[in-house]
């Protein structure tokens, strides 16, 4: 019924290239719809599919193309027991055209990825990020595809949090060394560099639009390795299709030349299905979400319920049996609670653990508990959802320093969420609030060491004290224990008592059979209380202020805020000769940038600023870095004016430009409220408002 529409589109969408696209579909292949209302909740390949022959009849088939931006082989039992097979046949069928790869492609083995993208694939995975150590690319870079007269340029890219988000062997050699990179050195440079490069090589072969297909993500990643961050530092880039972070969003941000560029990403299992649109008759580039499409394609939907149909005897055999509901979550507020609060889930897998590999104590990492268990029957499938990842069960002997270490890098981001969180058993821990965690990492996420204070403390395994130089057994996983999952890299040289002797799913289920004997009791209705939380809901105090500054007034109002930026090496003295913080001192352009410069860490700079004013100057470097960060761009002559004093409307501005690269969250505030708010620029007012919205200025007296 669409072959004839598709053979010639209507004339008012010719020349329009749609581009349709999906990220962490996590093996949500199937469609789904509320119980209550009807309403679409997944739209499933099926749903895919059919939207894709929709629009290909509406646009011409030439003009359609579907994307993939990464994690869709993992995440359920088909992905699991098929090792992402199933789901590329699947992805195959729908006519997927190119794809990304995520973090989660790697989960099941590189030999096993490299299988389903070189020879069982039937669309490109692209990545120009991904190489071995000496720069040849694993994958290809971009693809340049022709619709009619005009070209567009693909861009795949990863995430460099791969390393850890996956198994981190998989990107070793036998001796643990990395073998492969994804340009994750020099604070987000070489991945910058490597993305610019494969934009660059696009446009000089035809393409007039160029496409970044990036499993990167925004909220809760890394924040050099965000999309918005690779936007912020290249150029060339109309429109980033997005993955990694689960995030619906269509929105436009600024490149590092000030040009727009769409980004787009739409959440996870299937909820959505993105669609771009280029007129190439008027450049015009538009981004939308479909959901709540009930169309399904009959040829697809036959083919997933057969590959549904080879599995379901296996997952739906009964295994055991719950008198409560396990859970991943807050009971009280319904949210996700295992990466970053002790569950009674959590405490179940790691007690599996640390009881069938007879150990002292026993972790779990947060990000693999991927979901819950209502109470009644257990089934295959049910565990499988639960440890979907397919790791081993291992015992080492460790000390108790790297148990402390361990606990200090899962507790490092609380109260924020992080996949590293350790699900404890034969120990109790708490995590202090007030104390800011100085954990340092390597350019790959790995543990280096604890510089500063500890946040975990009163650590007690079996009841009695954690002494750091005791001996203690550890049971977890491979993941963790023998690939330094999550960054967990402490335990990587310990003395391995069990390696890889049980799947993590049938640790659980062997536990549950036959250690509970075949019934999760009330005993685990509730968590058992081994994570704590001190000083829950406080911001880490400011260190006390240096005795030896001449002009410090420990009354005054900015005293707190003063004290932090001293000791933390992000403001210092306004004289050579003694240390005086001058606190009513004018603040220059210079001073603004120079903080901010400061609380990156003071990056290196390659390339020297192309103001006229700066050379020589003791903010020469930071002038480089705020331009090439995209901050500045002079003051319109030439000139940096660094000597300059600011206004509070150009310190909002900067702030507020400072949060957009760096990709923070802010709240838009009403200036009307304030009685001289018509005296406030136009350039000025964005800023402003951001300013205002997020408390980073408030008002002066008399409401102005």
């Amino acid at each position: 019924g669409l072959a004839a529409p598709a053979l010639a589109a209507e004339e008012s969408e010719s020349g329009k290239i749609v581009i349709l696209h999906t990220n962490d579909v996590h093996c949500g292949i199937d469609p789904s719809a509320d119980e209550e209302t009807g309403a679409v909740t997944n739209l499933g390949y099926a749903g895919v599919a059919a939207y894709k022959a929709e629009m290909e009849a509406k646009y011409g088939a030439e003009n359609v193309t579907l994307v993939d931006a990464g994690d869709a082989i993992q995440g359920g039992p088909i992905g699991t027991l098929s090792k992402g097979s199933y789901i590329v046949d699947i992805m195959n069928e729908v006519g997927y055209d190119l794809a990304a790869p995520g973090n989660h492609e790697f989960d099941y083995g590189m030999e096993n990825f490299l299988t389903l993208a070189q020879e069982k694939a039937k669309y490109d995975y692209l990545c120009c990020n991904f190489t071995d150590l000496e720069g040849k690319p694993v994958l290809e870079a971009y693809k340049v595809v022709d619709y009619g007269d005009v070209s567009v340029g693909y861009v795949g890219i990863d995430t460099p949090e791969s390393f850890t988000k996956s198994t981190p062997t998989f990107f070793q050699n036998e001796k643990g060394e990395y073998i492969y990179s994804f340009g994750q050195g020099n604070e987000g440079k070489d991945l910058y560099a490597a993305v610019q490069s494969a934009v660059d090589a696009a446009a000089k072969d035809g393409a007039d639009y160029v496409v970044a297909l990036g499993h990167l993500g925004n909220e809760g990643s890394t924040e050099a390795w965000t999309s918005k961050s690779v936007i912020a530092n290249t150029t060339g880039i109309d429109v980033f299709i997005d993955g990694h972070s689960h995030e619906t969003y269509g929105e436009t941000v600024q490149n590092k030349d000030g040009e727009d560029v769409k980004l787009a990403q739409t959440g996870t299992k299937l909820a959505n299905l993105g669609k771009v649109v280029i007129d190439t008759k008027s450049g015009e580039i538009t981004t939308e979400l479909v959901s709540g499409y009930a169309e399904q394609d009959e040829t697809v939907a036959a083919y997933v319920a057969k590959v549904n149909e080879e599995f379901a005897g296996v997952l739906q055999k009964v295994v055991a049996k719950s008198d409560v509901t396990l859970t991943t979550l807050d009971p009280e507020t319904g949210k996700r609670a295992v990466r970053n609060a002790e569950t009674n889930l959590g405490d179940l897998c790691a007690d599996a653990y640390r009881v069938l590999l007879g150990a002292d104590v026993a972790f779990v990492n947060g990000g693999g508990v991927r979901a819950d268990i209502a109470a009644g029957d257990i089934t295959y499938e049910n565990i499988i959802n639960v440890h979907p990842f397919g790791n081993e069960a291992c015992l080492v002997e460790t000390t108790g320093q790297d148990i402390l270490d361990a606990l200090e890098m899962g507790a490092r981001l609380y109260p924020e969420e992080n996949g590293g969180f350790l699900q404890v058993s034969g120990l109790s821990y708490t995590i202090d609030a007030a104390v800011a965690s100085s954990v340092v990492l390597s350019d790959e996420g790995e543990f280096v060491k604890v510089d500063g204070d500890y946040r975990v403390k009163d650590v007690t395994v079996g009841g009695e004290p954690l002494d750091v130089n005791k001996t203690y057994t550890l049971a977890s996983h491979n993941y963790m224990l023998k690939s330094g999952g999550d960054g967990f890299v402490m335990f990587k040289d310990d003395k391995l008592l069990k390696d890889s002797v049980l799947i993590d799913n049938a640790v659980l289920i062997n536990y549950i059979v036959d250690e509970l004997g075949g019934v999760v009791s009330s005993d685990y209705a509730a968590p058992q209380g081994r994570i704590t939380v001190a000083n829950a809901g406080e911001t880490p105090a400011a260190p006390e202020a240096p005795a030896d500054w001449a002009d410090m007034d420990a009354n005054a109002w900015y005293a707190e805020a003063v004290n932090y930026v001293i000791e933390g090496g992000i403001m210092g003295s306004t004289s050579a000769e003694s240390k005086v913080f001058t606190p009513n001192g004018t603040v220059t352009r210079a001073t603004v940038y120079q903080t901010l410069y400061n609380m990156e860490g003071k990056p290196a700079v390659t390339e020297a600023a192309t103001f006229t004013d700066v050379a020589g100057t003791w903010y020469a470097n930071s002038a480089a870095w705020a331009e090439d960060a995209g901050l500045t761009t002079g003051d319109g002559t030439g000139a940096y004016a660094g000597d300059r004093a600011v206004t509070r409307a150009e310190l909002a501005t900067i702030f507020a430009r400072y949060a957009e690269v760096k990709g923070l969250s802010t709240t838009t505030g009403d200036l009307s409220a304030y009685a001289d708010a018509d005296a406030v620029a136009d350039w000025a007012a964005d800023g402003m408002a951001v300013a205002v919205g997020s408390g980073i200025l408030s008002g002066k007296p008399g409401s102005r």
